[in-house]
């Protein structure tokens, strides 16, 4: 089949649900068996969100090849459990440094480089790149209408959808808001959103109304009416009890039936959508909560996004709820550190860049070893947990990292050599997929072995974002004192995971394992660390 390209654009305001909407019309789309992938093509000028604050733009989502990207990505992956690559994140500054690099070249023979044709034509040609290997092109324009930076990629599609014909359909996200004053719905925005679309020259072929109340038929008709949209694709995204309720709710509706009609593809049975349903249904039915803190420093939902999703979906195949409570690590002390951790039933000590909050990552580390609380350590939280260890049991008392500290006489965290001469942030991490050989008997590896698709394997690959890694020179010593190295690089010899096995559960990863947690697999470190959280002990 031909491949179809899906545009998503949003209005009115931002922070609407592009990414949910995306990845649940990948995932019915999926379920119907075509091959799909999603793309998010985003405004900003940055070359990706690597070098953002948090704060900026919430999680720094990582692929299996190494592009930082944009945290819908990670909705994208565990919603289809697709892997993302480098082709599905395409910012402003990208094209634009593409463009320039190739004028520098002398690639344009001369002429005056505009943003009609040549920027155009460039996020035109990173559309449609990946038309040949897929049925289904899903790409997400993040933004709203009449935003300045988006209008080059308005142009871009408004080209394609001349080009493309029936291939080719516009879902447009819009908000319909609740007054409560006036105890009425109002679908002004929504035209006005329409309008500014059609200003551009792209009529909507979907339209996908956000709303926090149920809009009834003479509403959707009504919005059908205004924006020359049939009535079968005015659709209504809903609050939900939970983002992953969304996908059956479009499901109900027939977004992927109107989808494929518009696309000129035989609509076929509705899947039944068997496991994604079992999930829905154990969801509901997991009732009994769980406490687990977050011990990092950006007090930001969106900032640990995927360890939260990661932690919730763990949950919910352990029976449980898992009730999530940020602990703000810089003002984590010795002396409060009992009070902040009470009740908490295991901590996961966040990854994260820079001296801010780490001495109190490093005072929970403590109190969750002698204590033997569950403890999951990532990325950053995994080196915090190297150094308390080195300064609290090895009596190395200025043990620390070399970011931190170069002036350390013991930097148990150390940058590996070919780091050392780079001066430029973006891009220069330890990035992507590398592989990870589990030391045969660890807690590490039974948790992995506990789960179907990874029984038996000592060897695992898993996401990476970090410049800094345990120092080697130190790992005979931290292995007689009781830490043990139980996951090895077998290319580096670098450490990639660290445990206690004499505790219940004290485990701390040099890689992000939250990046390969989907909703139908969820990653054995987290379905392990949640297990024993939740009953106190852990999977034999």
């Amino acid at each position: 089949m031909e491949a179809k390209f899906i545009f998503v654009t949003g209005g009115v305001v931002s922070s609407l649900g592009k990414g949910i909407i995306s990845a649940s019309i990948g995932k019915l789309l999926q379920a119907r068996g075509y091959k799909v992938t999603i793309q998010k093509f985003d405004p900003y000028i940055n070359i990706d969100p690597g070098t953002l604050n948090p704060y900026e733009h919430g999680e720094c989502y990582v692929t299996v090849d190494g592009m930082e990207t944009d945290l819908d990505l990670g909705h994208y992956e565990r919603f289809t459990g697709i892997h993302t690559t480098r082709d599905n994140s395409v910012t402003t500054g990208r094209i634009y440094k593409t463009v320039i690099d190739r004028e520098r070249h002398g690639d344009y023979l001369g002429k005056t480089i505009q943003v009609v044709p040549h920027i155009t034509d460039e996020i035109k040609r990173r559309m449609l790149r990946q038309g040949d290997a897929f049925d289904f092109v899903i790409t997400e324009v993040g933004g709203t209408i009449g935003d300045i930076e988006s209008a080059p990629f308005m142009e871009a599609i408004r080209q394609l959808r001349w080009e493309l014909g029936r291939h080719a359909v516009c879902v447009h996200l819009t908000y319909v808001p609740y007054l409560k004053a006036a105890d009425e719905l109002k679908t002004k925005p929504t035209q006005h959103s329409v309008k500014e679309l059609q200003s551009m020259g792209i009529q909507p072929d979907i339209l996908v109304l956000r709303t926090e109340r149920h809009l009834d038929d003479a509403l959707r008709m009504k919005v059908a009416s205004f924006c020359n949209v049939d009535l079968e694709c005015v659709v209504q995204s809903e609050d939900m009890p939970s983002i992953y309720e969304v996908p059956v709710s479009m499901q109900r509706q027939g977004l992927d039936a109107a989808i494929l009609r518009k696309t000129g593809v035989p609509v076929g049975e509705t899947p039944a959508m068997k496991s994604w349903h079992d999930f829905l249904d154990k969801q509901r039915h997991a009732v009994r909560e769980v406490h687990v803190g977050l011990v990092g420093k950006y007090d930001l939902q969106d900032a640990y996004k995927s360890i939260r999703e990661s932690l919730n979906l763990a949950g919910i195949y352990n029976d449980v709820k898992v009730k999530l409570h940020f602990i703000n690590s810089e003002y984590l002390t010795h002396e409060n550190v009992a009070e902040e951790l009470h009740g908490m039933a295991g901590i996961v000590v966040c990854p994260g860049f820079g001296q801010r909050g780490i001495d109190g990552k490093i005072v929970a580390a403590e109190y969750c070893r002698v204590h033997d609380i569950p403890t999951f350590g990532i990325c950053l939280g995994m080196q915090m947990m190297v150094i308390e260890f080195a300064r609290h049991v090895l009596g190395f008392k200025d043990a620390n990292s070399s970011e931190m500290d170069t002036t350390t006489a013991h930097p148990v965290i150390d940058l590996m050599e070919e780091q050392k001469t780079i001066t430029q942030l973006g891009g220069t991490m330890r990035l992507g997929a590398y592989d990870c050989e589990l030391r045969e008997g660890s807690k590490a590896a039974v948790a992995y072995h506990s789960q179907r698709d990874t029984v038996g394997q000592t060897v695992i690959s898993e996401r990476h974002r970090h410049r800094y890694e345990f120092n080697s020179q130190y790992q005979q010593a931290f292995e007689a004192a009781g830490m043990r190295c139980v996951g090895i690089n077998p290319a580096s010899g670098l450490v990639e995971i660290v445990e206690i096995p004499d505790k219940k559960w004290y485990i701390g990863t040099q890689f992000h394992p939250e990046y390969s947690s989907t909703v139908l697999h969820p990653h054995p470190l987290f379905m392990s660390f949640v297990k024993v959280c939740s009953n106190g002990t852990a999977e034999a």
